[in-house]
């Protein structure tokens, strides 16, 4: 067993580890992994400083969960030391079933299953492996224990990881506009029929909380050049995924070969032990390794898309409110085929076309409910005097393409 153990982090200071089972999961190469996984995806092509990883963003949740239990119990409500354990587990392993480059690759190498259900895949891979310590945990994951504010402290439109990765995104970015007071928000939770609350004093920072969540978006996650080189990556590995199948040759890992060469489904991966297992070898590095040995290959389309990855020639991107018509998209595919002598289906590669859209905060799901004076509770967006936050509830929708800077 591990003593308590204190980290030095550059958001907070130093931070505690209050439970001896913390350490102990952190030390499992499943969550050692996730050193290895970016935060950002290829955010710092743009932004240089965003190189921090999901290890770094789950410690710092835990960090904020274990004040956030703090000042509910300081309010006269009961959480017990093992809720306390089994929801501060919850939130360190939140994101352990991300895989390559967190969101950029979701859905590619692993098609139809989220990062979430992985994540719960590897609780119980661990709760076995625990005889059974993680039961609580992965009950409060998934929203089948009865004190549904513990979930919520988990997984909600003011969660310990939306605190966290606001503030750790923004300080790594160098974006300010991102900056949240998670103090000032945790001292202001309470808890009322069951459902995380915030009292009437934290409603200007929770406001702010909103505001900076719909600008990090713009200007980090969403960021246009982001998007084309993240859309760039998933058609790389498409590409890989393409050839592989049709017996080329590729440089891979064991890992990521596996994962070329099968889409796997949801029954495979309780089933089969060694498909998780195998997904739990796979980080960034599998995956950049591959790109520079690619960028060699004999396919054209394989290389090219390396290259330009690699030495940050991504393509130009058009974006907008409006659809892009078929006739906009015929010409530049046309202008592609000629450009670079291929054919359909290889200069489909070339063009990216999708849509993005940005909701900084819904009432619809799990609403953020303000605590007056009088004992009434009231969803943030009504009870704003200040901000137009309905405003902020409707989702902003843009299409964009993205293609080679040769392309006119």
């Amino acid at each position: 067993m591990n003593k308590r153990k204190i980290l030095n982090d550059p958001v907070y200071g130093f931070i505690t580890l209050r439970y001896e089972r913390l350490l102990d999961l952190i030390d499992h190469p499943y969550f050692q992994r996730l050193r290895r996984i970016s935060q950002l995806g290829l955010s710092h092509l743009v932004y240089p400083g965003a190189t921090h990883n999901r290890f770094h963003h789950a410690i710092g949740a835990m960090h904020l969960m274990q004040g956030a239990i703090e000042e509910i119990r300081q309010k006269g409500h009961e959480i017990t030391e093992e809720e306390a354990k089994a929801v501060c587990t919850a939130i360190l392993l939140h994101d352990i079933g991300h895989g390559p480059f967190s969101h950029a690759l979701e859905h590619t190498l692993v098609k139809g299953i989220s990062h979430e259900d992985i994540s719960v895949f590897i609780m119980n891979y661990l709760n076995e492996e625990l005889n059974g310590e993680l039961d609580m945990t992965i009950e409060i994951f998934n929203n089948h224990y009865p004190k549904h504010f513990l979930h919520q402290l988990v997984s909600s439109q003011l969660d310990m990881d939306r605190l966290d990765y606001l503030r750790r995104d923004s300080f790594y970015s160098g974006v300010t506009e991102g900056q949240v007071g998670s103090d000032r928000i945790i001292k202001m939770l309470n808890v009322v029929d069951d459902q995380l609350v915030v009292e009437e004093k934290g409603i200007y920072s929770i406001e702010k909380f909103i505001v900076a969540r719909r600008l990090m978006y713009w200007q980090v996650y969403l960021h246009k050049t982001v998007l084309s080189a993240e859309f760039m990556l998933v058609n790389i590995l498409k590409r890989a995924k393409e050839l592989s199948r049709e017996g080329v040759e590729l440089f891979a890992s064991p890992a990521l070969m596996t994962f070329l060469n099968n889409d796997f489904t949801r029954e495979e991966f309780l089933s089969n032990p060694d498909v998780l297992s195998t997904f739990c070898r796979l980080d960034d590095y599998d995956i950049l390794s591959s790109i520079k040995v690619w960028q060699d290959h004999e396919d054209t389309v394989l290389a090219e898309l390396c290259k330009r990855l690699s030495s940050r020639e991504l393509f130009k991107i058009d974006l907008r409110k409006e659809e892009f018509s078929e006739a906009e998209v015929h010409e530049k595919i046309e202008r592609i085929k000629n450009t670079f002598n291929l054919n359909d289906h290889e200069a489909s590669y070339f063009l990216i076309q999708e849509s993005i859209d940005n909701r900084a905060y819904s009432s619809a799901a799990n609403e953020i409910k303000i605590l007056f004076k009088d004992g009434t509770t009231k969803d943030v967006a009504e009870a704003s005097d200040h901000l137009n936050l309905s405003t902020l509830s409707q989702p902003v929708l843009k299409h964009f393409i993205a293609f080679p800077s040769e392309v006119r």
